[in-house]
């Protein structure tokens, strides 16, 4: 996976309007490009990095959702927490002056009172992953209604950018959009890779994890915090991007052969789709570029497809 991590971030910075060479990023990377070195820097090198780091964030995400539901399709974007930070950003387009700092904001606190409205309705009667996820699904779909009201109920310029933020991309971004966000996500990459120990103990079950001394109610809330803060995070910058949070940690564990979901190869795999979808968007119609979203929904739906397929043949 590093390798092909590799491979795409050089493609990324040779690829654009101008084709440059490999010796050219390479020159350009150590200040001696001159003109190209600073559309190489400025501009395609902030958009490769934020790929590989929101790709990160969604993968480790939807690894800390799947290991507390116990189940594949426990995600960010499934259980409805991409749509609740998405209603926290229209609220601060169409009500506030939709500045990045309220952009921010805006998608974390939206994301939180979505996860604590799943996690209260999901106690009745016991926690379950199961139930959380139905619960979450049903949530998802309001909160979509509830977004698509506000959309239309919007000034024509609002909802013209509203919908076009919606659809997830990386078109446009720059140093200055990504430095907060960068930082942000390395504290909660921290914090997350301290407690890998217990959440792959919890990932046997709440009760057996218990029995082993994991806090499992207080580890619970800290990571449903770090997973919403990495989804609400990325979704302040390119919108809400589906699927990679979904796919990423299956396909790392069966990448890595892991028993469980590890946290490094859905990190690794959330990079390597969320880059390669990426640059699948500026190339399939160039010089237009698509936004990711697109293109990660085209991916996440054939595996979302190929894995309730495989569901339905082991039941």
């Amino acid at each position: 996976m590093l390798v092909v991590i590799a491979g795409l971030t050089l493609l990324g910075l040779c690829y654009g309007a101008a084709w440059a060479s490999p010796a050219r990023v390479f020159a350009a990377l150590t200040g001696s490009g001159g003109g190209p070195g600073v559309v190489i820097r400025e501009w395609r090198l902030p958009r490769v990095l934020a790929g590989l780091v929101f790709g990160a964030a969604l993968g480790l995400a939807g690894a800390i959702f799947q290991n507390i539901t116990r189940n594949p399709l426990g995600s960010p974007d499934v259980i409805g927490l991409d749509a609740g930070a998405y209603t926290g950003a229209l609220f601060a387009i169409t009500v506030l002056s939709g500045t990045s700092t309220q952009l921010t904001i805006g998608s974390v606190l939206g994301g939180v009172i979505t996860a604590a409205v799943v996690y209260a309705l999901s106690l009745g009667g016991g926690l379950s992953g199961l139930r959380l996820i139905v619960i979450g699904i049903a949530i998802n779909a309001m909160l979509t209604a509830f977004n698509s009201w506000i959309v239309l109920r919007a000034e024509l310029e609002i909802a013209i950018a509203a919908v076009g933020w919606n659809a997830g991309s990386l078109n446009g971004v720059g140093w200055d959009d990504v430095a907060i966000p960068f930082g942000v996500l390395a504290v909660l990459f921290i914090v997350l890779f301290t407690r890998a120990p217990a959440l792959h103990q919890a990932a046997l079950g709440g009760e057996l994890a218990v029995t082993t001394g994991v806090r499992w109610d207080r580890l619970r809330l800290v990571l449903v915090l770090i997973g919403v803060g990495c989804t609400a995070t990325v979704t302040a910058v390119a919108g809400p991007i589906a699927f990679i949070a979904l796919a990423a940690p299956q396909i790392g564990r069966r990448l890595a052969r892991t028993p469980g979901i590890a946290l490094l190869p859905a990190a690794l795999t959330g990079a390597v789709l969320l880059t390669g979808a990426d640059l699948a968007a500026q190339m399939l119609l160039a010089p237009e570029a698509l936004p990711v979203g697109v293109v990660s929904t085209v991916i996440g739906g054939g595996y979302l497809i190929w894995l309730l397929t495989k569901e339905v043949r082991r039941t």
